[in-house]
């Protein structure tokens, strides 16, 4: 391949890719299976202090036992604004206060909500590949650049072919990453 496409950085390409599975396991984390998990908790934010911060930042949170979660708040104060945020996080869980110590005893998931959180996932997975997809655009626009600054036809079939290779690859860790995720849910 010649010196004339110094513009097109495979590299980078493949880390914004790898960015967008990274930022799909971190939301499969968040939805519930019916299992504790501290990450499920990652999308509450709690009113503190006159701002807006993740639960992390105003408590520590404990897992246990597989279906409980501890919530030791730091600040006596906050121990109401996180039970709040909690219940209205859309998660379907009831906190019990214990002083500074609130419990999330994490219900079983009927069939029906297994569904529903199944179908998320697979939005979740379908924003990651459409995210995938304009890396690729962008890859090929920086082809078309090239191509008008002089890179021969031969080239360019070269690197189009292996933008699209590590496009499918990354395609394929989404779809497998979606699978497990999904055997999951299901799992009772």
């Amino acid at each position: 391949m010649s010196d004339d496409v110094d513009d097109i950085d495979i590299d980078a390409l493949a880390k914004r890719m790898d960015g967008a599975v990274a930022a799909l396991k971190g939301e499969f984390a968040s939805l519930r299976t019916g299992r504790a998990s501290a990450s499920m908790l990652d999308p509450v934010m709690v009113d503190a202090y006159g701002s807006s911060m993740p639960i992390n930042q105003c408590a520590t949170i404990n897992v246990p036992e597989p279906r409980m979660v501890l919530i030791n708040v730091w600040d006596k104060s906050l121990v109401n604004a996180v039970d709040k945020a909690i219940r209205n996080s859309g998660l379907g869980i009831n906190p019990v206060m214990d002083g500074t110590i609130l419990r999330l005893p994490i219900p079983e998931l009927n069939e029906e909500r297994r569904r529903d959180l199944a179908k998320v996932a697979g939005q979740y997975a379908e924003s990651a590949r459409i995210a995938v997809r304009n890396v690729r655009r962008d890859g090929m626009d920086q082809l078309k650049k090239a191509k008008a600054a002089g890179m021969s036809e031969d080239d360019q079939k070269l690197w189009e072919q292996e933008i699209q290779d590590l496009t499918d690859a990354t395609i394929k860790k989404i779809d497998a990453a979606l699978e497990h995720k999904q055997e999951e849910i299901m799992q009772v």
